[in-house]
């Protein structure tokens, strides 16, 4: 069968219901004859500025996650993306990351999926990292213990991390950008061979590729990092400028 828009793949996503930024991000660097489609995680716009909130938001996440393969899975997506890093990093280093691709596994019939951690894995290979990374995310700093333990699972070493602790998973979204430059800037330092940001509602993704410019180093903002070995998986290797060295170079 050949669809009119998705005649190349249709990417079948798993998002949570706060997240406003991921459609925009993937959208932005969607080929032609790609099409994309989206299941929402019902999510509470909860507190969590504090550790029992940011956890109460997680477990409505991981609640959700199969109700929303199931949706998605009725318009036969060719391969499944998760629309959140935090499922796939919280406790257990990348064993929870296996273990969350076995749930979608289960509904998907067999339809792959690819994963934020997976995408930070073959990112950071691809750009020949060898080390030491900094991290930035929106979590609460309680999640900092699971974040290094999925890093070190990979092979690498977290230099500086910055945890932002956002009020509100809306909020994520409306992070200033003058923040987010404040923030790299405060995570880098010349032992630092690349910054990696967690975290899908996280509105990093324009500001990228000009801090790869500015900063002299990798910057991966997991969006597009994420959609990027989607399609690459599934053999689409078309090249984009102006979206990160990943989509133009590799």
């Amino acid at each position: 069968m050949t669809y009119a828009y998705g005649w190349r793949m249709k990417f079948g996503f798993v998002v949570p219901s706060t997240n406003t930024t991921i459609e925009p991000d993937v959208e932005s660097i969607r080929p032609d004859g790609v099409s994309n489609h989206y299941a929402r995680m019902t999510v509470g716009n909860i507190d969590t500025h504090d550790e029992a909130g940011f956890n109460a938001m997680l477990r409505q996440v991981n609640a959700s996650l199969e109700a929303a393969v199931d949706q998605i899975m009725t318009c036969e997506p060719g391969h499944l993306i998760l629309g959140i890093a935090g499922e796939s990093v919280w406790g257990g280093g990348f064993a929870a990351v296996e273990q969350v691709r076995k749930r979608i596994l289960a509904r998907s019939n067999g339809v792959r999926v690819t994963q934020p951690a997976d995408a930070m894995a073959a990112a950071l290979k691809t750009y020949g990292v060898k080390k030491r990374i900094s991290i930035l995310t929106p979590y609460h700093p309680s999640a900092d213990k699971n974040v290094r333990e999925l890093v070190t699972a990979l092979g690498y070493e977290v230099v500086h991390a910055k945890h932002t602790a956002r009020p509100k998973p809306t909020m994520i979204a409306a992070t200033p950008e003058s923040d987010l430059r404040a923030w790299l800037h405060e995570v880098d330092g010349p032992e630092v061979e690349a910054i990696v940001q967690l975290g899908a509602n996280f509105p990093l993704g324009r500001l990228a590729d000009e801090a790869e410019r500015w900063l002299g180093k990798p910057v991966i903002a997991i969006n597009k990092a994420t959609y990027w070995l989607a399609l690459r998986r599934n053999g689409i290797k078309d090249q984009m400028y102006g979206h990160g060295r990943l989509l133009w170079e590799f």
